[in-house]
C-alpha cells in the first residue's frame, strides 16, 4: 500500500470520529469542510501535491467508492471483480487482468459496498450476505459476504454501456459478418422470433440491442428484464424490470410475472433479456399465439443445445406438459437461433446460426454457413450445401427419421 493510502487511511478514521461529533450551532458541516480541518488539524505538514493526494483519496473513501474511483473512469473496463483485500481484477477489452487497486482493510470494503447499494435502495449483511442490484448507471453489482464469501466480500461488477450498437457497427468491428446481418434483417422483416445463445460474458446482449435496433419504430415494444441494460431508440418502448423480494422474503416480482403482464400490454413485439427459468414457457406461449417476432436470450454452448435448454426451463413450469408437446411448442415458437463466442482473447462474435423448422415431434435445425456461397432460394443468407434440414438427436420420432 502506498504512503498516500496508508496517511488517508489513517486521517478517514479521524474524519468519521469528527463527523460523528455535535455540531457547532446545530449546522453539520459538509464532508469537504471536515476533511480541510481533519487536514488542518493532523496533517500540516504535508507537502503541497501530496496534501492533494491525500485529499483526493480521502473523499473517494468518503463520497465515493474508494479506490474503485479510477476503475469506473476507465472506459475500456467492463467488468471489476473484488474478492476481500485482494487485488483488484478487471476485464479489459474481453481479458481479465490483474489490477494494482486494492482495498486497505475489509471495513473500508464493506464501506464502498453500503455506498453502491444505498444508491439502488438495497441493503446487505451477515443475515442476509446474498444481494444483486443495479447501480444508478445501469450497472450490475452482485455481493457475497462471510461466511459465504471464504475469503472476505465477493463484488462483481458488469459496466453498463449506454452505447446502443448497430447492425452496421457489429459488422464492421467483426462481431457479426455480412451474412449475419442480412439474416436477421431477413428474420426480423418476416416476424420470426430470434434466440441469442451464448456464454456468459460473450455479447449476447449488445447483440440482442443489435437486433431490436432492427424493429419496426411503429411497433409498441415491451422489455423484460431482471436488470434494465436494454437502451432501445424506438418511440414506443415499455420497459419493466424484475425486483428481488426484502429481506422479509416478500416484495419480489419476478420475469415471469412480468412476461405475464407483457402480454396485457398490446405489444407487438416482447423482448425478455434473458430467459433463464419458468418464465420460458410464458414466453413461448406468448411466441405461439399471436405475437411471433419476440426476442430474447438464453445461456447454451450451440442451437441446438439452446432449444434443449429452452425445452427444459419450459418443463420447470411443473405444468405437467408432456416433453413432445413442449419440443413441439419450442420449434413453433423460434425461428432463428444465433451462436454469441467470446474467444480466448477475448474478441466476441457470432460464430453459429441456424434456422429452425417445427416437425411433427419437435424441432430441426438447418445450420447456416456463415462463410459459404449464398443461397438465392435463403433470401440472401448463408445456406449449407447438401440436404439442408438436419434431424436433432435425442428428440421423440428420430428413429423414425433415421437419425
Amino acid at each position: 500500500m502506498s504512503v498516500h493510502r496508508e496517511i488517508a487511511a489513517d486521517l478517514h478514521g479521524r474524519l468519521v470520529a469528527l463527523a460523528a461529533a455535535p455540531a457547532e450551532g446545530g449546522v453539520s458541516p459538509s464532508p469537504e469542510e471536515l476533511l480541510e480541518r481533519v487536514l488542518r488539524r493532523d496533517a500540516p505538514l504535508l507537502p503541497p501535491e501530496d496534501r492533494d493526494e491525500v485529499r483526493r483519496l480521502l473523499l473517494e473513501r468518503t463520497v465515493g467508492l474508494g479506490p474503485l474511483e479510477s476503475l469506473f473512469d476507465d472506459d475500456e473496463i467492463d467488468e471489476i471483480m473484488i474478492s476481500g483485500t485482494r487485488p483488484v481484477w478487471v476485464e479489459r477489452r474481453g481479458r481479465i487482468e490483474e489490477t494494482s487497486v486494492a482495498f486497505v482493510d475489509e471495513h473500508e470494503l464493506l464501506h464502498a459496498i453500503e455506498r453502491m447499494l444505498a444508491g439502488a435502495g438495497r441493503r446487505v449483511d451477515r443475515a442476509d450476505p446474498l444481494c444483486d442490484a443495479r447501480l444508478p448507471d445501469g450497472s450490475r453489482v452482485h455481493v457475497a459476504l462471510p461466511p459465504l464469501a471464504v475469503d472476505g466480500p465477493a463484488v462483481t461488477i458488469r459496466r453498463f454501456r449506454a452505447r446502443r450498437w448497430t447492425p452496421d457497427e457489429l459488422v464492421r468491428h467483426g462481431t457479426w459478418s455480412p451474412a449475419v446481418a442480412a439474416l436477421v434483417a431477413e428474420a426480423v422483416a418476416e416476424r420470426r422470433s430470434i434466440l441469442v445463445s451464448g456464454g456468459t460474458g460473450a455479447g449476447k446482449t449488445t447483440t440482442l440491442g443489435a437486433v431490436a435496433s432492427l424493429l419496426d419504430p411503429a411497433e409498441r415494444i415491451v422489455t423484460v428484464e431482471d436488470t434494465a441494460e436494454l437502451r432501445l431508440g424506438q418511440p414506443h418502448v415499455v420497459r419493466l424490470e424484475a425486483r428481488p423480494p426484502r429481506t422479509d422474503g416478500r416484495g419480489g416480482i419476478t420475469i415471469r410475472e412480468l412476461v405475464r403482464n407483457a402480454l396485457r400490454m398490446r405489444p407487438d413485439r416482447i423482448v425478455v433479456g434473458e430467459v433463464r427459468g419458468a418464465e420460458a414457457l410464458d414466453m413461448v406461449l406468448a411466441m405461439t399465439t399471436g405475437h411471433d417476432g419476440s426476442l430474447s436470450t438464453i445461456h447454451a454452448r450451440s442451437p441446438d443445445a439452446a432449444l434443449r435448454r429452452l425445452e427444459t426451463l419450459c418443463l420447470m413450469a411443473d405444468v405437467g406438459l408432456p416433453h413432445v408437446a413442449v419440443a413441439r411448442m419450442v420449434g413453433d415458437a423460434v425461428g432463428l437461433v444465433l451462436q454469441q463466442t467470446r474467444a480466448a482473447d477475448g474478441h466476441r462474435s457470432v460464430t453459429a446460426a441456424a434456422q429452425v423448422r417445427s416437425v411433427q415431434d419437435g424441432w430441426e435445425l438447418r445450420p447456416v454457413d456463415l462463410d459459404g456461397p449464398t443461397d438465392p432460394d435463403a433470401g440472401g443468407a448463408r445456406a449449407t450445401s447438401g440436404a439442408g434440414a438436419r434431424p436433432v438427436p435425442g428428440h421423440p420420432g428420430d428413429a423414425e427419421r433415421g437419425a
